[in-house]
């Protein structure tokens, strides 16, 4: 028997066994098959079909900036004057404008 008709012949089985609802033992022990024959088919017939589709697939990625809310904001007060101090700040700018307001106020 050639191997294409050999595999024919196992892609029948196959799905027969599928639509039997049997178990892999229960189905080879009905139609006096080996468990081992069985299984190699299986992996033989469905690894070149999953690979013909080996493509990666890839699904849209949207990346949106943190909203900031009134919980990441810090606020200083010196004197009467109010600094919202917000993530991301720079710290020695900060420094420079602290020093500045206590010179002023």
């Amino acid at each position: 028997m050639e191997n294409s008709e050999l595999r024919k012949q196992w892609e029948l089985r196959i799905a027969a066994f599928r639509s039997s609802g049997l178990t892999q033992a229960k189905w080879c022990e009905a139609n006096q098959l080996k468990l081992h024959q069985l299984k190699y088919w299986l992996k033989r017939i469905e690894v070149p079909s999953s690979k013909t589709n080996s493509a990666p697939s890839f699904a849209p990625l949207l990346i949106e900036e943190p909203k900031q809310s009134d919980q990441d904001t810090l606020q200083v007060k010196i004197g009467n004057i109010s600094i919202e101090v917000k993530p991301g700040f720079d710290p020695s700018l900060f420094a420079d404008v602290v020093k500045v307001l206590k010179t002023v106020c």
